[in-house]
């Protein structure tokens, strides 16, 4: 059975960045790029992210170059949260006369910390005294759900890891522990506007963050595949990308000075952003929001533990695209269909226990206790997108056989 939405060629919008740079050593073109959209530089920055391009002085040399002057709002800390972009928002300068830009330099927490302060600067009447209510209100299924109406600030987005493809989504994804919550803060206007990937940048990375990050842009490329929602230009990007990633993996993790497979990994993320932000995505996302609140696991972490999982709960109704993602990977690949999905699948599955990724949710710290919490709480948007209906009672058996 084949997953191909039906009448694909109808109807379909694509969104993405208006300017992308990439390739190795093009952040020397941060200060030329930002200033294609305005001439003030607000920084939301994490620290390894910052290290990775040189430091503060360096960031803001390149940026001066080009007549751009800087300021510091936000540091991110990890996947942002509710009161990180009040933080934010409270940090803004609050006189300007020049035209600000945020520039977001790190993995996707600062990115989409970036994202979420320039969408809300501009669409709250004061976010010099904003709320956690006003950010609440802005996120999907909660409060009072407001949408992004006023265009955000420009976004230009530096990714130094290779995973969330951030820098090419349309939503920010925001936490709030003490409501033991996640979820997207979501428009087409928070896109970002300008975007340099140095591959370079990443090479820093730990191992672990390597492995979690690279699983995490590999199931969003295949989820996006296989979405329900899919759409033909997204799987076009993603039989050219997945095969560079599930290739480039292993060796960045063996060699992780090797440019070339960090150059393919960049790329995939990049792409798996563009993919997910115009189709959607599956079960494993679905689930790894939910399993980031109940065990504070990294979302990238989370995506890697659960898409063998989804691979196997969708195979039956995948098998063709499956089977066309692994002749994508191997042309050699059997022409019989149920032969090359179960190559694939035993592929992804293989690529994970090199990574060294957990295999069971209690790997992670989920007690058999709370495995009802994890299936009535894992949904939304990913899980919508899924190519298989799960219901809670459907997606908590399937849990607990993962335990």
């Amino acid at each position: 059975m084949s997953t191909t939405a039906p009448n694909a060629f109808d109807r379909y919008d694509f969104v993405s960045p208006s300017a992308v740079a990439f390739g190795a050593g093009r952040l020397v073109e941060l200060g030329s790029l930002v200033a294609r959209f305005g001439s003030e530089a607000w920084l939301v920055t994490s620290a390894s992210g910052l290290r990775a391009c040189g430091g503060l002085a360096s960031v803001t040399g390149l940026l001066n170059q080009a007549d751009v002057t800087v300021h510091r709002v936000a540091t991110s800390q990890g996947e942002p949260t509710v009161a990180d972009v009040v933080r934010g928002l409270r940090g803004l300068p609050s006189r300007t006369h020049r035209s600000p830009v945020i520039v977001a330099i790190g993995g996707g927490a600062a990115i989409d910390l970036g994202k979420a302060i320039a969408a809300l600067a501009t669409n709250l009447a004061r976010p010099a005294t904003a709320d956690e209510a006003d950010v609440i209100d802005h996120l999907e299924g909660v409060g009072r759900n407001l949408s992004i109406v006023k265009p955000p600030l420009p976004v230009v987005a530096i990714p130094t890891t290779a995973g969330t493809g951030a820098e090419a989504t349309r939503n920010a994804v925001i936490s709030c522990p003490e409501r033991r919550l996640k979820k997207s803060m979501r428009s087409p206007l928070m896109v970002p506007r300008g975007v340099i990937i140095d591959p370079a940048l990443t090479v820093s990375c730990p191992r672990h963050v390597t492995a979690a990050a690279g699983l995490d842009a590999i199931t969003q490329l295949i989820e996006s595949f296989v979405c329900r929602f899919g759409a033909a230009i997204p799987r076009a990007l993603v039989l050219e990308a997945l095969p560079r990633a599930i290739a480039a993996l292993p060796r960045v993790l063996a060699h992780p000075d090797d440019l070339d497979a960090r150059s393919a990994m960049s790329h995939a993320a990049f792409v798996s952003g563009l993919a997910l932000a115009n189709s959607g995505l599956g079960m494993a996302h679905g689930v790894a929001a939910a399993l980031g609140i109940e065990c504070g696991t990294p979302h990238g972490l989370a995506c890697a533990l659960m898409l063998p999982v989804a691979l196997a709960v969708n195979r039956e109704a995948c098998r063709d695209d499956y089977a066309l993602l692994e002749r994508a990977v191997d042309p050699a690949a059997s022409q019989d269909g149920d032969v090359a999905a179960d190559a694939f699948v035993t592929r992804v599955e293989s690529l994970c226990r090199v990574a060294e990724t957990p295999r069971r949710l209690s790997d992670v710290g989920l007690s058999r206790g709370r495995i009802g919490w994890l299936a009535e709480n894992s949904g939304g948007a990913s899980l919508r997108g899924n190519p298989v209906p799960l219901d809670p009672p459907t997606l908590l058996g399937i849990l607990q056989r993962h335990m």
